[in-house]
Formats: C-alpha cells, structure tokens, sequence
C-alpha cells in the first residue's frame, strides 16, 4: 500500500445526476456575537471563512434532507422509484443506531421491495468512497442504477459553546444518481482511498457508542460535554496538508492524466483557509477550485456534492473531467476522477416540511 492509498480502475458506470437539499433556515455570524463577542467572531470567520450556514429545524433529519434530494433528482431524471436496484446511505447522522437509516429511506422514496439497501459511516472522505462504491455495485452487475444518499446534519451534536465548530459546520443531504453506461462509452473512472486510525481521537464525538475510556484517556476532553464533537484544528490541518497533495499525484498517477488537465476540483469544504492552502499548495487554478463555504459552512460528507450543484452553472456544453477529493474525520481520504456530462442534472433545493 502507497502512502496514499488503494487504487482501482472501473468502467461501465457514470453520474446520471446529483441533487442537494439544505434546511431554509439561514444562521449568520451575527447570532453568535452576543456569545462570543465581536471580535473573536471577526477572528473565527477570518479563519474559516463562513458567513452564513444552514442548520436544520427541530425534528429534521439527514434522512429528510437526502429524501427531498432524492424525490427532486428521481423527478430531473424521470427514472421510475421502481427501476432502482441499490441506496447507499452515508453519514454520520442516522436516524437511529438501528435499523439501518438506508432501509427506511428507500420506503419513503417509494423504491421496491428487494433493492439492496445499507449504511456507511463516513464523514469528509465520504463522496469519493461512495461513488466508489456505487460504481463498483454498477460494474460488477449487482445494480443498473444506484442512489447515493449523501449528508449530515452535524449541528446536532456541536457544542454551542465551542466556536471552532459551532460557526463552521452547516447541514446539508444529497443525492447523486449511478447507471451503467454502454461499453466503452465515456472516460474510466479512477479512484485513490485511504485511512490512518491514528487520528480517531482528533475528531471525535465520545460517547453515542459503546467505547467509553476515551473521555477519561484524552485530557482535552476534559470538562466537555462527550455527546458533542470534538475537533482539534491543528491535528486536522497537519493531517490535510500531509495528505491531500500526495493524494492529488497518486490519483495522477492512477490516471495517467496530469492535474492541469481536471477541469473541476471539488475539495471537501473543510475552512476556507485550508482550501485556500491546498489550492496554492497543490498548483491549481483558481477557476479550477470553486467554494461555496462561505454560504454553506462545512457540510461534511455533502460538502463536495453541494459544491458541485452549487457552483456549476446550468447549460453545460461540454464533459467536465471532475476530481472530487475528500479529507478528514477518520483519518480518511478519498480521491475519485470521473466525468461528468453536459447531461447530467445538477439541482438545488431548500427542504420544506
């Protein structure tokens, strides 16, 4: 195994398209200064670079935020709910430890009894993984087309009395749709994943499971409340810049097609100035890597499928060469080169009860 991960190789699959979902509710910085104070706000929004995010309403899950997503893409696409063979469920936000959340899900999408239905849990790296996943079910003749539910609603579990990560998560679900493709039609697809344990203690929520020494091993837990997250900023940003600019020449590398030739780069929207760094870092153009994390905040798992349904403009006229690279809790990191096609519907919503 490199330092950057596994590779593979897949064919006969694509992105038919991909939808997102966020609450309607628009939580600026202004909320927080009576908290905090104006200047630490000033402080924190320089850093991260977020001015506004989405946070859901009580009672409104992942799940629901993916369902609309689902319902608006199955719409775009004008696929039957019955010609679905597979949903992929990933997130760290279920709606409950069991059943599995991807079951339920497909019920209220109005799929088949039958269908092949699970879970993933997976934060920052998710996006690449699950197109991953999905494309592999496509290729290996298990499903002809798939459903990737997308999201997290980590509002939910940040402690709004920490700053570093109250005023920089949002919420947000996706969908993105997978057919198989004719053979031989389109590019391949290449994909670079990869994990390190060692960084499970530095983004972290303690307790939810049913490993509880972690809250009295770690000091800088000490006097939180273990059922929010807990986030160290400078493990995070070390581990990103050891390895996002590895992953971008192994998935070079993987692909035989050098970086200056993608024509999107979609990073996990993790703080605007570590995007910025990594953007520098890794030598790439400025139009080749949009942001929306100053609208949205960092959206975790829904962040790069977000990115791509709020950046890209509609009346595409030709195939983007996208790279998708996701980083983070874990450690994980994913990187996935594929196309996609003037064709493929790319739509926004806001969830309405």
């Amino acid at each position: 195994m490199t330092p950057a991960g596994q590779r593979a190789v897949l064919a006969g699959a694509r992105i038919a398209g991909v939808a997102a979902c966020v609450p309607a509710q628009v939580i600026d910085n202004t909320g927080f200064v009576k908290k905090f104070g104006q200047k630490a706000v000033d402080d924190v929004t320089k850093m991260i670079g977020v001015n506004a995010r989405r946070w859901a309403g009580p009672g409104v899950t992942t799940s629901d935020l993916c369902q609309q997503a689902g319902a608006q893409l199955l719409q775009r696409l004008e696929w039957q709910a019955g010609s679905v063979d597979a949903l992929i469920f990933v997130s760290q936000t279920p709606d409950y430890r069991l059943p599995a959340t991807a079951s339920a899900l497909g019920t209220r999408l109005g799929l088949r009894s039958g269908i092949i239905a699970l879970d993933i849990n997976l934060g920052c790296s998710a996006y690449p993984y699950a197109l991953w996943l999905g494309m592999t079910m496509v290729q290996s003749g298990a499903a002809r087309r798939v459903l990737l539910a997308v999201g997290d609603t980590v509002s939910r579990i940040v402690d709004p009395a920490d700053r570093a990560t109250a005023m920089l998560f949002g919420d947000a679900g996706t969908m993105t749709a997978i057919e198989a493709q004719a053979e031989g039609a389109g590019n391949k697809s290449f994909f670079v994943l990869g994990s390190d344990g060692a960084g499970e203690r530095h983004l972290i929520v303690p307790q939810g499971g049913f490993r509880q020494t972690q809250v009295q091993a770690d000091p800088r837990l000490a006097d939180r409340d273990p059922a929010c997250l807990f986030m160290d900023g400078a493990e995070i940003f070390n581990f990103t810049l050891r390895t996002v600019p590895a992953l971008v020449v192994a998935l070079e590398e993987a692909s035989g097609e050098a970086r200056t030739g993608w024509d999107l780069v979609a990073l996990h929207q993790a703080n605007s100035f570590m995007l910025k760094h990594l953007a520098k870092k890794c030598g790439l153009a400025p139009q080749q890597a949009p942001s929306n994390i100053d609208s949205f905040g960092n959206t975790s798992c829904a962040s790069i499928p977000l990115l791509l349904c709020t950046s890209q403009p509609a009346g595409r006229a030709q195939t983007l060469r996208l790279a998708a690279l996701g980083f983070g809790v874990g450690f994980s990191w994913g990187g996935a080169l594929v196309d996609l096609a003037p064709d493929v519907p790319l739509a926004f919503v806001e969830y309405t009860p």
